[in-house]
């Protein structure tokens, strides 16, 4: 098999940014991967939204060819759905022609549905369409838990788990005029500063359990440690009586030493205000933002439990623990900071693009997905 694949996305500027959240990045690294199989003779990005594609997007047009849907269709054989959604005329058309079509799923789908339903944040409005008619339904492990089931009952087919990848091509690429190209620099006998860069979007991944294990951290030793930046938070640190009085019980924040920032890009923040990240997670055990933070070789105190091997890890909600690992990194890690960041890529090596394994399991799904009747 020589195939031509499209993988969908959404954009709604001409030079969107990548930072904003990880969905463009998922196309371009399973771009990266697919590219690499066997059967595979072209991937392209198809934008299914009216906005141009021009010179300004972040990424290399002939590395990873951008078109609009209706300058690809056809000439695709798999069309995956992963960043930007294909409307029924759309599918009825590819399915005339026998390309098959796979939902790519890396998003927590029914997280996103019930906190909309309960919590008014209007998602779809009236105008949701579900798609019946996919050969394929493709999940990365993170998701399988919450949303599986969401996945299959309403698009009526069965998924299936596909390896998460990404690529270090963006971070590096950002990164490369920061300071020491953004890479970890040990400060013996400095005390830290502490940073959280949870989104604060969603239930998922909030910064209150990271600011408990930095409280714990501080009360124990409070000479080590300098600030507590927590991004993502202003909002809720100006508008949230609830958080603001839970903020108030805290020595760290009451001896002003903790402050709370609004949203900053990731590779930056890391090489100028950083030394350790304090992470936690419900629901999402594996994310770009750990592979970024490990790769660059800071210190990771985390509870995501599909890569325990990275960072500093620490069981379920324990903030005990996970002051105790901040402690640990707080003392030991400058003392073998560069073993800690050849280790941390190697240990990520398993998700990149090139890695053998994947490029297999991706090899066999397409394989598997071409040898089964058009739906």
């Amino acid at each position: 098999m020589n195939l031509t694949i499209g993988i969908t996305i959404g954009l709604k500027n001409e030079d969107e940014t990548l930072w904003n959240n990880g969905i463009k990045q998922n196309a371009v690294f399973l771009a990266e991967a697919l590219r690499n199989c066997a059967n595979v003779a072209q991937v392209v990005l198809v934008n299914t939204t009216a906005i141009r594609i021009t010179e300004r997007l972040p990424w290399d047009l002939e590395r990873w060819p951008t078109r609009s849907f209706d300058s690809a269709k056809d000439e695709l054989d798999i069309l995956i759905e992963l960043g930007g959604q294909i409307d029924e005329n759309q599918t009825s058309y590819l399915k005339q022609r026998g390309t098959r079509v796979v939902s790519y799923c890396c998003g927590f789908e029914y997280i996103h549905a019930m906190e909309s339903i309960l919590f008014n944040r209007p998602l779809w409005g009236y105008g949701l369409f579900v798609n019946q008619r996919y050969d394929a339904i493709w999940m990365i492990p993170q998701v399988a838990n919450n949303s599986q089931s969401f996945f299959e009952v309403l698009r009526r087919h069965p998924a299936e788990i596909a390896p998460f990848v990404w690529s270090p091509t963006f971070l590096e690429q950002r990164s490369q005029n920061l300071p020491n190209g953004g890479i970890y620099q040990a400060r013996p006998d400095s005390p830290r500063r502490l940073v959280v860069m949870e989104p604060n979007i969603d239930l998922v991944k909030f910064c209150l359990y990271p600011i408990l294990i930095a409280e714990l951290a501080y009360r124990q030793h409070p000479e080590a440690i300098a600030l507590l930046s927590v991004t993502n938070s202003e909002q809720i640190a100006t508008q949230s009586p609830e958080f603001i009085a839970l903020m108030n019980q805290l020595d760290i924040v009451r001896q002003h030493k903790a402050v709370f920032l609004g949203r900053y890009e990731t590779p930056a923040f890391l090489a100028e205000q950083t030394d350790i990240v304090i992470s936690h997670q419900m629901e999402n055990p594996l994310n770009y933002f750990y592979l970024e933070v490990c790769w660059q070789g800071f210190p990771l105190i985390h509870n995501a439990h599909l890569c325990p091997d990275l960072g500093y890890f620490y069981p379920d909600n324990r903030a005990d623990l996970g002051a105790e690992r901040l402690l640990l990194a707080i003392y030991q890690h400058d003392a073998d900071a560069d073993v800690y960041r050849a280790t941390q890529r190697e240990r990520i090596s398993r998700y990149l693009p090139t890695d053998a394994t994947l490029v297999r399991t991706y090899t066999q799904l397409l394989h598997d997905l071409m040898a089964r009747p058009l739906r």
